[in-house]
Formats: structure tokens, sequence, C-alpha cells
């Protein structure tokens, strides 16, 4: 797989096409440049270059997510994807494998929902934190994950990906547009207002933006048309530890108290009838 991803990769210092080095030299993708970049013993490839400004998700925010997600809760947002995204690349008729690239993959299970629903294509799993790219390259047989900042231009190939999912991440509108296809399909899965409505107040968490639609629908106002917009939800049965997780694994855990956090979650009768609501936007290239 990592052959087939190789040849929609661009190196990140001078754009030029990158490759894996000859067999029995030290696992590294190189471009005719010479600039080189090694695959870790994980299994990811950085593809970083110059200074990051930010980590992305800590060891424990990934650790707690891949333990929310592998529980199940969140997929239904998967399974979601995985339709749109077999619906996309069927609209498109691509030929050989086409490529799904996640921006801001986290642990890679919703990118492996995608694949597992699309058996010719292969995935990229992009993020900016190492817990989590060293996760995502084990998400699934047909995915590779790279350390890349999608603040920052991604090192991608012009017009190479199918789709490109972008789930509770960053949002870079036109490199999103750069990479993709001009018969390619974003897929953009936002919290919905009443997201863990249950839990904001209980327990002092951020709330969700009242303009997200609006800011994110910003974003990408110069590089793509609205296409579809629907609307996910599911209420979530949770005990007190798996409230912990969840809420560990978002951006409150970056701003709440631990100590205060854990008091206020041993208040909490069990079950906590938790509303997960999320909303996934589908565009076009404008």
């Amino acid at each position: 797989m990592v052959d087939i991803v190789t040849t929609y990769l661009r190196c990140p210092v001078c754009r030029q096409p990158l490759a894996a080095v000859p067999a029995g030299a030290a696992r590294a993708l190189r471009c005719p440049r010479g600039h080189s970049f090694d695959l870790a013993r994980q299994g990811y490839v950085n593809l970083t270059a110059g200074r990051v400004t930010h980590t992305g998700d800590t060891a424990e925010m990934v650790a707690a997510r891949d333990a929310f997600l592998s529980a199940g809760h969140y997929d239904f947002v998967s399974r979601a994807l995985a339709d749109a995204s077999a619906g996309a690349v069927a609209a498109a008729a691509t030929g050989g494998s086409p490529l799904v690239v996640d921006a801001g993959a986290g642990t890679g299970r919703h990118l492996a929902a995608v694949l597992d629903a699309v058996p010719d294509a292969v995935g990229l799993a992009l993020d900016v934190s190492k817990p989590a790219v060293r996760r995502a390259a084990r998400a699934h047989p047909r995915a590779v994950a790279a350390l890349a900042d999608s603040w920052g231009t991604l090192p991608i190939a012009d017009g190479a990906a199918a789709v490109l999912l972008n789930v509770f991440a960053p949002r870079n509108g036109a490199e999103f547009r750069r990479v993709l296809r001009p018969d390619g399909t974003l897929l953009v899965v936002t919290p919905a207002d009443d997201h863990l409505a249950e839990l904001v107040d209980r327990l002092d968490l951020l709330r969700v933006d009242p303009a997200k639609a609006d800011r994110v629908a910003g974003s990408l106002a110069d590089h793509f048309e609205p296409a579809e917009r629907s609307t996910h939800r599911r209420t979530l049965p949770l005990d007190r530890a798996q409230v912990r997780t969840l809420v560990g694994m978002g951006p409150s855990a970056w701003h709440t108290d631990g100590h205060g956090l854990d008091a206020r979650i041993a208040g909490l009768a069990e079950p906590v009838e938790v509303t997960a609501s999320v909303v996934l936007g589908r565009y076009r290239p404008g």
C-alpha cells in the first residue's frame, strides 16, 4: 500500500514526487532532489517541513479517543461517511485505486470504515499529532499515515484525491481544493448545536459555537460549493467512566480542571443519556 499511496505524495520541501528508496536501504521516501523522509518503525512517515507551531492532540487525548471510538459510540458517524464516500467514488467513476484522504484523521477509525465500503480505494491519514498517526498507521491495510499539518501545504499532488474527509478538524479550503479531483467530494463533519448538550452545563464544558455553521461555510466558500447537508444524531447511554473518556478526547480536555471534572462526573446518575449530534456537509470543488 505504501507504493500505491506514494504515487500521490509530494515532497513537503520542493513539491517533487516521492518514491521509496531502493530495496535493502533504510526505510524512507525520497524525492529527485534528495530530500529524504524516514518511515518510522510505528509505520508512519513524517512529511512536515520546517517548524510546526502546534503538536495536535496529546497521547492521553488520543488514547481516550481510541477507547471511545473502539467501543462503537461514534460508528453512526463512520457509517454516514462510508455511505457518502461510496456514492461519491461511484459517481466519479474513478479508475485504478481512488485515493481517500482524511485530513485530521486522528486514530484513522473513520477512514478505515470508508475503505471497507470502497474496496478499490486506498487511504491517506494525515494528522499533526504523533500519537494519532502511530495509531492511524495500523487502522487499515490499505491506508498509509503521515505526520502533516493541515494548516500548511499538504504533501499531496494536485487533483489526487477522489474523496477528502474532515471530521472535527481544521479546514484548509485552498489546500483541500487543490488536492481534490475536479469531480471529487469533500465531506466535512462538525458538531451540531445540541452535541453533548446534557454534559455542557453539568460539567462546564466548551459549548458549540452558535456561529459554527457560518464559520465552516466561510472557510470553504472561496473554493467549494455546498451540495448537501444532513444531521446525524444518537442518544448514548454512558457510565461515568465513559463520560470521562468522552470529555478527555475532545477540546474540553485542554480547558477543564481534572480534579473538578472528576468531582462533577461522580455526581452524575448512571446511565448518563448523552446526545451525540453531528452535521455532515458534502461539498463540490468550486
